[in-house]
């Protein structure tokens, strides 16, 4: 960019010409399925993601291997089987910097060390079946250089082993807590009305009979009476950890200005 600018500057391009170079630099083209946003990361201020369901093996293979960015890549919803299948087909240098996240689903491509920040998320499941979709929100955090305080499977179900968990979660002095459940998905409500902070909450496909494809859960966490809500897509726990991440690194921008 600054070679770009210097070139406007001393009259070597239009401003016109400016403006094309500064677009393509933005994109890159690999082959004729992908062209890869290089530099979303430092626009909106979270770790490039890249969906792995719907891509072909050679497309995600190709992006993995020859994108060109400045920062870290995530790989998401990349099953176990499917990582193992093209594993051996990623380049040396590139996989010696990756690390697999079986439960999560997600492979990380760090080239640079990851920039630790301030602020916290705390993470809870209202069961055990939930733990993939919180994994990913946790996976996804971490990334961004963001600590998380995790405690699982303490549904409705059982609603004596929230209260001391949550008591935990609020003494390591969380900013927000992502809620994470199926069946009813009450559990979001139950802890917005307990703390003081804000909630995420995310529904899951888990559940039996009407609840068994996530949308119960979703309609129970639109619909809560507790304030302070916001509401992700079925199964985003990505979503979730992005909605954390640009959060907290508002009230970093705002602490860091003086304002």
């Amino acid at each position: 960019m600054k070679e770009i600018l210097e070139k406007l500057m001393n009259g070597s391009i239009s401003m016109s010409e400016a403006e094309d170079e500064l677009k393509v630099m933005q994109v890159q083209q690999l082959g004729d399925n992908v062209k890869f946003d290089t530099d979303r990361e430092d626009r909106i201020g979270v770790p490039e993601a890249v969906y792995s369901q719907g891509k072909t093996d050679e497309d995600l293979l190709n992006i993995i291997n020859n994108i060109e960015i400045r920062g870290n890549l995530i790989v998401t919803r990349l099953p176990e089987a499917r990582y193992n299948s093209i594993k051996n087909e990623i380049n040396d240098d590139v996989l010696k910097n990756s690390q697999y996240f079986k439960q999560a689903s997600i492979l990380t491509l760090n080239k640079i060390p990851i920039e630790k920040h301030q602020g916290k998320v705390g993470i809870i499941t209202a069961g055990t079946a939930d733990v993939p979709v919180a994994e990913e929100a946790r996976i996804t955090i971490q990334q961004a250089g963001f600590e998380t305080i995790t405690s699982y499977d303490v549904g409705v179900a059982g609603i004596h082993r929230l209260l001391d968990k949550i008591t935990y979660i609020l003494e390591q002095k969380v900013d927000i807590i992502i809620a994470v459940a199926g069946m009813e998905g009450a559990l979001p409500s139950v802890v917005a009305g307990l703390v003081d902070v804000p909630i995420v909450a995310v529904p899951t496909s888990t559940g039996y009979g009407v609840g068994a494809k996530g949308f119960t859960a979703l309609f129970c966490m639109l619909q809560s009476c507790a304030p302070a809500i916001a509401t992700m897509n079925i199964d985003n726990g990505y979503g979730a950890g992005v909605y954390a991440i640009t959060t907290l690194k508002q009230i970093e921008k705002r602490v860091a200005n003086g304002y």
